[in-house]
C-alpha cells in the first residue's frame, strides 16, 4: 500500500494538530520528504525533530495569500517544488447562524477554504511541470448533512472544499495530477473531546453504528492511499470515513 513515493515532497497543512501531524508522520514513513505548515510554528518545529530528517517546519498563516505565495515560491527555489498537497488545516464553529459573526464567518472561512485555494494555486505550476502530482482536500460529513453539531460557517467552508475539490480535479485531470477529498467524521481530536458536551458525545456514539470516534490514523491511511500510485486512475472523489454514520 502505497509504495512508490519515496524521494517525494509533501506538504501537509495544519501538521501541529492531531490529525496533520498523523498525516505527516505517515508519509514521513512512506520515505516521503514533509513539510509541516501551521500557524503554531514551535509545535511544528517539535514534529519536525521528532520526525527527523526530511522533516522541515513551516510556520506559516495559510489563510494569507502573499504569505503563501512567498513561502511555496521559497520552497520551489529549495526543493524542488511540491508533489504532494494536503489541505488539512482547520478551525472548527459549532456557531448557528443566528450566533455567527460577520468576523467568524470570514475567519472560518478563510482558513478552512481559502487557503486550500491559495496552496493548490501556489502547487500545481510545478505539479504540471512534472507531470504528476496529487491535492488532497480535508472536507468533512458536514458537508454531507449540513452540519449534525458543526456550524453554519464550519459546514458551508467544508462543503465548498468539495466544490474545490471537484473543480480542480476536472481541470487537472489530463496532467497526471489527481485531486480528491476525504470527509472524516468525529475524529479522536480536541473538537470531539473539548468542543462538544459530554451528552453530545454519548449521543453520537449511540447514533455512529461502528460505536466509537475515528482514529487520526485512520484518516493518514486514506491520505495515503490516494497520494499513492495505486490511485491514479481516483480523481474528483470524496471519501468517506464516518463509521456507517452517513451512507451516500
Amino acid at each position: 500500500m502505497a509504495q512508490g513515493l519515496e524521494g517525494k515532497i509533501c506538504l501537509v497543512t495544519g501538521a501541529a494538530g492531531v490529525v496533520g501531524a498523523a498525516i505527516a508522520r505517515r508519509f514521513a514513513g512512506l520515505g516521503c520528504r514533509v513539510v509541516l505548515a501551521d500557524i503554531e510554528a514551535a509545535r511544528v518545529a517539535e514534529l519536525a525533530k521528532e520526525i527527523g530528517e526530511g522533516a522541515r517546519a513551516l510556520p506559516l498563516d495559510i489563510a494569507d495569500a502573499a504569505a503563501v505565495a512567498y513561502a511555496l515560491a521559497a520552497l520551489d527555489a529549495d526543493s524542488h517544488g511540491i508533489d504532494i498537497l494536503v489541505n488539512n488545516a482547520g478551525i472548527l464553529s459549532n456557531n448557528k447562524a443566528a450566533a455567527t459573526s460577520a468576523d467568524e464567518w470570514r475567519q472560518v472561512l478563510a482558513v478552512n477554504l481559502d487557503g486550500a485555494f491559495y496552496l493548490a494555486k501556489a502547487c500545481l505550476p510545478h505539479m504540471r511541470a512534472r507531470g504528476w502530482g496529487r491535492i488532497i482536500n480535508m472536507c468533512s460529513l458536514a458537508m454531507k448533512t449540513g452540519g449534525l453539531t458543526a456550524g453554519t460557517a464550519y459546514t458551508t467552508s467544508k462543503s465548498a472544499m468539495g466544490g474545490l475539490t471537484f473543480s480542480l480535479a476536472r481541470e487537472t485531470a489530463r496532467e497526471g495530477i489527481t485531486v480528491n477529498g476525504i470527509a472524516p467524521a468525529y475524529i479522536l481530536t480536541p473538537m470531539v473531546t473539548e468542543q462538544l458536551t459530554q451528552e453530545q458525545r454519548d449521543k453520537l456514539l449511540r447514533d455512529i453504528p461502528v460505536g466509537r470516534f475515528c482514529e487520526a490514523s485512520e484518516v493518514a491511511h486514506v491520505a495515503a492511499f490516494l497520494a499513492s500510485p495505486e490511485s491514479g486512475f481516483i480523481t474528483g472523489e470524496i471519501i468517506d470515513i464516518n463509521g456507517g454514520l452517513h451512507f451516500d
